[in-house]
């Protein structure tokens, strides 16, 4: 693919993108970690500062949009809770790792590795020149990540690490306590190397970054977040809530973080609630689903997403959120999962979807890029 610049132009919290609603900020969350207070803070700055609502992104982030013209006091406020800790690496903290590891079901734990990655890769300066759309993922062994295709991870296999490109396993193992070294270097080879590419699929041999890798299978594609009432090993329960189209109000986002439990955003746009005992467990529940929060894993809403379209893309030639709600209020959303989309551009798609292209004569599917 032809690039016409070096890098893009993926926004972060200091380095907005102006849409056509106003700024917008987009929020790394490393394995979409944050605490009931983070959560709290940025509700609030979506609602002082923005459209009132808090975007999930299919990359496990969270962004404000409708911000002024002095986008100053949500830097200021995602400063203040420990959300922009390198200012020269804010965009390139992209790293999603499976949301229930250390949890539920008999996988491996990477969530130490989060905070060892993310430590990492803001300590290399030469990392700062990754492009915002680069991501790494960490798998756990049950396999929801890997199925993301991220540019460069790993998935743990009992006592070992899988190196991984584009999801796809290299035939490269390594002890869990070297796997982030060996993230670093290939990350560190894609900067040398990548030219103006922007995701590693770009290269002409993806398999470059890793000495001695050769390409396994690609996996297959994961599009349903984690849904519903989970035991923890611990006897305590994980609540997994779909948020429809990734669109959390504001005042939704505070009945979130009044919970005060640890949460974590999915890259398939819902968000869980960790470590409550049954009864917390069961009141939130009962609090959060009159709100609009899906905890049923047959809801159709869990087979829909969409771009931002219009009003708030000048690029969009439809409103494909209001035609997804439609098409989910008519029933005509089956088990493959859709995205609708404005323009070519398919922002925010789903590995392994169907895209359905707004056209002026309705929706078309959508040819991949080659």
């Amino acid at each position: 693919m032809t690039r016409t610049r070096d890098d893009d132009a993926c926004p972060g919290a200091l380095s907005l993108h102006q849409a056509a609603d106003g700024a917008l900020a987009r929020i790394r969350l490393p394995g979409g970690l944050l605490t009931a207070q983070q959560m709290a803070a940025l509700a609030v700055a979506a609602r002082e500062f923005g459209s009132g609502v808090l975007e999930l992104t299919g990359r496990g982030n969270l962004q404000i949009r409708g911000i002024g013209p002095d986008p100053a006091p949500v830097a200021q406020a995602v400063a203040d809770v420990g959300l922009l800790p390198s200012p020269t690496h804010e965009r390139v903290r992209n790293i999603v790792a499976s949301p229930l590891s250390g949890r539920v079901g008999d996988f491996g734990d990477v969530r130490a590795l989060v905070g060892r990655l993310d430590a990492a890769v803001q300590a290399e300066p030469d990392l700062a020149r990754l492009p915002g759309r680069f991501w790494m993922g960490l798998d756990d062994g049950r396999g929801d990540i890997s199925g993301l295709g991220t540019d460069i991870g790993l998935r743990l296999a009992g006592d070992r690490a899988a190196l991984q490109i584009c999801g796809r396993d290299t035939g490269l193992l390594v002890a869990p306590d070297q796997a982030v070294d060996a993230l670093l270097g290939a990350a560190h080879r894609f900067v040398a190397i990548r030219g103006n590419a922007w995701r590693v699929n770009e290269l002409p041999d993806p398999a470059v970054l890793f000495d001695g890798a050769v390409l396994g299978p690609r996996p297959a594609p994961t599009h349903r977040p984690p849904v519903g009432w989970f035991g923890q090993h611990d006897g305590r329960v994980t609540l997994g809530a779909a948020v429809p189209l990734g669109v959390l109000p504001a005042r939704t986002a505070e009945f979130l973080a009044a919970i005060e439990a640890p949460l974590a955003i999915t890259p398939w746009r819902s968000v869980l609630v960790h470590d409550l005992t049954e009864e917390v467990a069961d009141a939130s529940l009962r609090v959060l689903a009159p709100l609009g929060l899906v905890f049923d894993e047959h809801s159709p809403w869990l087979s829909v997403s969409a771009c931002t379209g219009s009003p708030g893309c000048a690029k969009s030639t439809a409103d494909v959120r209001a035609d997804a709600t439609a098409a989910v209020a008519a029933g005509d959303i089956g088990a493959d999962h859709r995205h609708y989309v404005g323009c070519e551009r398919a922002c925010g798609s789903p590995p392994g979807s169907q895209v359905l292209l707004a056209t002026p004569d309705g929706y078309r599917p959508r040819q991949p890029h080659p």
